[in-house]
C-alpha cells in the first residue's frame, strides 16, 4: 500500500509551500462565493430539507449510500420535480405526534406517540426543474492527458477506473471494498477529470473515515490542489462543494486549515504519483 510522505507540521495555509498558497486561494474563493447571492439563494433552498435524526441519517445510507439530498413525494413536487416512474422508496422513521389528552394546558406543544414508516427520495430519484446551485459542473475540454494519467494512478494504487452512467446527481464515486472508481462518463472531460482525482484522494484518506463532511472537504481540497498543477482550474464547482461541506466564510477557512496537513500530503502523493515534481505548480495557479 502507498505510503504517504510525511509533511512538517508546521506547513499551513499561506505558508511558503506553493500549495499552502492554493489553499488560500481556495479559501478566498469560497469567502466571496458566500458573499453572493447565489450563495444566498442555494441557502434558502437548503433550509427546506430537513435534517434528519442519527437512525434516519443511517436508515437512508443503508438502502442509498450515494444519497446527497432527500425530500418526500410532495416536498418535490414544491420544487418543480417530480419522482421518476419505477424508483424505490427510501424509508425513514417519522414521528407520530398529538396534543396532550391529560387536562395539562402545554400550549401548542405536542407530545409523540409513536413512529411510522414514511417514504422519501433522493435528488437522484427525481428529475424536473435543477434547484439553486452553490457549484457549477465545469463544461470546458481538459488538459491532454489528464485524464489518462490520473486513471494511471489509481491503477498504481490497484483501483479500477469505470466511466458509466451514473444516477442524475452524482458525478462518481469510489467503493473500497471493491477497490472500484466510477466517472459519470456524459460529463465535459475536464469535470470527470476532477471527479477522478476526487475519488483518488478518498482512495487514499477515506477508508475509515466516518465523518462525511471531514472527507468530502479534504477530498475536494486535495482535487482542486492536483488539477491546478494539471493546468485545470476547477473553482467555479470546489469552491461551492467545498463550502457546503464546510460552511462559508471564516468557518471554511478554519475547516482547512484544520485538516491542511493531510490535503497537502495527499495531494503531494498523487503528484508523485503522477511523475510530476510535487513542488512544480504552474505560475498561473499561484
Amino acid at each position: 500500500m502507498l505510503q504517504l510522505h510525511t509533511v512538517d507540521e508546521e506547513t499551513k495555509v499561506g505558508a511558503t509551500d506553493p500549495r499552502g498558497d492554493l489553499l488560500t486561494k481556495l479559501a478566498e474563493g469560497i469567502s466571496g462565493l458566500t458573499d453572493s447571492n447565489q450563495w444566498l439563494r442555494h441557502l434558502e433552498c437548503q433550509s427546506r430539507f430537513h435534517r434528519y435524526s442519527f437512525g434516519n441519517v443511517v436508515l437512508i445510507s443503508a438502502q442509498c449510500p450515494n444519497a446527497s439530498r432527500v425530500a418526500g413525494f410532495r416536498t418535490w413536487r414544491s420544487f418543480g420535480r417530480t419522482v421518476r416512474k419505477g424508483q424505490k422508496a427510501i424509508w425513514i422513521l417519522a414521528p407520530m405526534v398529538a396534543k396532550r389528552a391529560d387536562g395539562i394546558d402545554l400550549g401548542d406543544h405536542r407530545v409523540v406517540r409513536g413512529f411510522k414508516y414514511v417514504p422519501v427520495f433522493d435528488i437522484s430519484q427525481t428529475e424536473g426543474r435543477e434547484l439553486p446551485a452553490a457549484c457549477h459542473k465545469l463544461s470546458e475540454d481538459a488538459p491532454t492527458e489528464a485524464l489518462a494519467r490520473l486513471t494511471r494512478v489509481a491503477h498504481r494504487l490497484e483501483y479500477s477506473v469505470e466511466d458509466t452512467e451514473l444516477p442524475d446527481g452524482v458525478n462518481g464515486d469510489c467503493t473500497f471494498s471493491r477497490r472500484r472508481i466510477r466517472v459519470e462518463s456524459r460529463n465535459s472531460s475536464a469535470q470527470r477529470v476532477k471527479t477522478l482525482a476526487h475519488e483518488i484522494a478518498h482512495a487514499l484518506l477515506h477508508a475509515d473515515q466516518p465523518d462525511r463532511s471531514v472527507a468530502e472537504l479534504e477530498a475536494e481540497s486535495v482535487a482542486y490542489l492536483v488539477c491546478q498543477h494539471l493546468g485545470l482550474d476547477t473553482g467555479a464547482y470546489t469552491f461551492g462543494y467545498v463550502a457546503t461541506w464546510a460552511g462559508g466564510g471564516d468557518e471554511a477557512l478554519a475547516a482547512i486549515k484544520a485538516t491542511g496537513t493531510n490535503i497537502q500530503r495527499t495531494a503531494h502523493a498523487m503528484l508523485d504519483l503522477l511523475g510530476d515534481r510535487a513542488d512544480e505548480v504552474p505560475p498561473e495557479a499561484a
